[in-house]
């Protein structure tokens, strides 16, 4: 066993945790069993607080005070007590708990409180002042922040690149168009071009500004930064059109630009989404609303009184703090609760599981061919999205998770057939969206136009949505436990190959939406374990090799976000957490590692660190918006993967036999 680093042990040596007694998982089983039956909505359904950093809630005290919209002063003092409380020791907010200095946060973060009443004096804010500033100033932020500056007139708009709306124009074989970008940089730039086409101004009714956070007057800033991942020479083809364009913008015919914002307008409106908002995330909300107020709609237009009733929803107000979601994942939650409920006792879990499948059931969109459909057009619907409604948007990952779990309630649970009918058009859905390479995106097929990650606007690098391991992987799981093995599934063998040739040197894969390489692995091991890919392939004996070698000290696992730096380096060291420490334990097993003395010494990390309410605390950020630039915390990874891992060793080591005889 290689002992990476003994920061985090609060064991002497590894080999001295015992492996737990049976009897004593069966009551932490059943008490996290029943803890997380607590949290069970009246229609079955589950869904957790979902947790960025403080970039959200700080934009959303700004959204209000750029409509100038009364926000009531507790809520506004909770939101600011969320935001001080978040500030690190190094006088800024990072992008995740424990995490380095980010400008763009940090920046936000003091607009916002400035906005709220607090004094540029009081001491949070000078220390927060003096690391941006040491940091070179509000000017070093981030494409999106500037353009959020520039509506409140804190920079000039020169200080932003160039996206024209008459992009709305554009042909498909052009090297530019929307069905090459992802659902996320879609929904948000095209009400983004119209603001910034309009370039209205924040009401700021108290006329709050923050000229003290930049280093020089940025009247007088000429080189803006860029993103640190572009490449020769797309960096400078780019560069030298967005000059181009910074010129000749001012000249564009009126006419093109009025019937570029009615198309854009048309391409929001139809995809409005009711009260979940446009695209069903916050930033795409909030653009919508800002482009139809600067279109000159009223502030009680049914559309914009929706989006901004979306916006509100999702505020999580407690006692003494608040803070804004990015989204809302009541999907995920209840497919990812059913299997560890499933998982844990099928028989006493039933109607529960029973419940929330059957909330999920409705939810399958069967009938909308969404933006994917532009690069499908003969794949019939047949996916899930990750909120309560985004139709235009279903995922892959949702689905598979989806149809995981209702495969394995007809297959434990009597009479359950009113399943396959949804299970099968998963299937097909998630069958037609394979890319050319034999992966799977998240939301699109083939959405891999790298050279688009060079363009100025794109500065996070977080343009597109390309496939990756991990959710080839989920799909492989998905298919394999549908009978759709390798030597049966033409697109299974080719996804199977696609995560063969995608295996990093060190024996990990890459996890594009979980932090990170523990997250690829786990997806991976479940995947190849489904497929009937033998444990002693090259392949799985590098990646359990892998997995033990980084096991902590305490016996846990765990993964800082600093691993998705630019350059491959792998993995970084964190202290254990339980959700990932449940996705090393999930890997391994489905390795046939049972037995391993790695996972002895990780169940019984799980089973001492329970807490009372039967969960686990995990206060560090598991998952992953957009790499090194955006990070989440799902309060419910904590409540339902360590039950999980839990419950699939007590079951093992019951069974006749080590093997894993599900996807995931």
């Amino acid at each position: 066993m290689i002992v990476r680093d003994t920061r985090f042990s609060d064991i002497a040596t590894i080999e001295e945790a015992p492996e737990p007694r049976l009897s004593d998982l069966d009551q932490s089983i059943a008490q996290a069993t029943h803890a997380l039956l607590s949290e069970q909505r009246p229609d079955g359904h589950f869904v957790f607080e979902l947790e960025a950093d403080v970039s959200i809630s700080a934009e959303y005290i700004l959204f209000k005070h750029y409509f100038g919209d009364e926000l009531d002063a507790a809520l506004e003092a909770k939101i600011g007590h969320y935001l001080r409380r978040e500030q690190a020791a190094h006088g800024g907010w990072p992008l995740f708990k424990d995490g380095g200095f980010n400008t763009s946060s940090s920046v936000k973060a003091y607009f916002a409180l400035k906005v709220i009443g607090d004094a540029p004096d009081a001491p949070h804010m000078a220390r927060a002042r003096e690391a941006i500033l040491a940091h070179g100033g509000a000017a070093m932020t981030n494409v999106f922040t500037r353009a959020l500056l520039a509506l409140f007139g804190e920079v000039p708009w020169r200080g932003i690149p160039v996206m024209p709306i008459e992009i709305m124009h554009l042909p498909r074989w052009f090297p530019f168009h929307l069905t090459k970008v992802s659902y996320w940089a879609r929904t948000v730039l095209v009400p983004l071009m119209v603001v910034n086409s309009l370039r209205p101004k924040a009401r700021n009714p108290r006329g709050i500004t923050i000229s003290e956070l930049f280093v020089e007057p940025p009247e007088l800033v000429r080189h803006w930064p860029a993103g640190p991942h572009r490449t020769f020479p797309w960096t400078a083809i780019f560069a030298a059109i967005d000059k181009v364009l910074q010129r000749a913008e001012p000249y564009f015919p009126k006419r093109l630009r009025k019937s570029a914002v009615d198309k854009a307008v048309a391409f929001v409106d139809e995809r409005l989404n009711g009260e979940e908002g446009l695209g069903a995330i916050y930033p795409a909300m909030a653009y919508s609303a800002m482009m139809y107020d600067a279109l000159g709609f009223p502030a009680d237009e049914p559309r914009l009184v929706q989006v901004k009733k979306a916006i509100d929803r999702l505020l999580v107000i407690k006692a003494d703090e608040a803070y804004c979601q990015p989204c809302v994942s009541p999907v995920w939650d209840t497919a990812l609760a059913c299997h560890a409920l499933i998982e844990a006792d099928a028989e006493k879990t039933a109607a529960p599981v029973r419940a929330g499948l059957d909330w999920l059931l409705p939810l399958q969109v069967l009938d909308v061919a969404g933006d994917w459909a532009a690069q499908k057009p003969k794949t019939r619907p047949g996916g899930w999205a990750f909120q309560y409604a985004n139709a235009y948007y279903p995922d892959l990952d949702d689905t598979a998770v989806v149809v995981l779990a209702m495969d394995r309630a007809r297959t434990r649970l009597p009479a359950q057939t009113h399943y396959d009918q949804a299970i099968a058009r998963g299937r097909e859905w998630v069958e037609g969206m394979a890319s050319a390479n034999g992966g799977f995106g998240a939301f699109d097929a083939d959405n891999d136009h790298e050279y688009l990650n060079n363009i100025p606007f794109a500065d996070h690098g977080a343009l597109l949505d390309p496939p990756t391991a991990d959710v080839t992987a989920r799909c492989i799981s998905m298919l394999s436990q549908l009978g759709q093995t390798p030597d049966r599934n033409a697109i299974a063998a080719r996804a199977v190959d696609y995560l063969l040739r995608t295996q990093e040197k060190d024996g990990s894969w890459y996890g594009r939406w979980g932090m990170n390489y523990i997250y690829g692995t786990w997806s991976v091991l479940c995947a190849l374990n489904a497929a009937g890919v033998e444990a002693q392939h090259p392949a799985i004996c590098k990646a359990v090799s892998w997995l033990k070698s980084i096991q902590n000290t305490d016996g846990g696992w765990g993964e800082s976000g600093e691993s998705y730096a630019l350059g491959y380096a792998g993995y970084q060291v964190s202290p254990s957490t339980s959700s990932q420490t449940a996705w090393a334990l999930l890997g391994l097993m489905a390795a046939g590692e049972v037995d391993d003395s790695a996972v002895a010494r990780g169940v019984s990390y799980l089973a001492r660190t329970q807490g009372g309410d039967g969960f686990w605390q995990e206060q560090l950020f598991t998952a992953t918006g957009f790499p090194r630039v955006f990070y989440l915390r799902y309060h419910g990874y904590s409540k339902f993967f360590p039950l999980w891992a839990l419950a699939r060793f007590r079951n093992l080591k019951r069974a006749n036999h080590r093997s894993v005889p599900v996807g995931m």
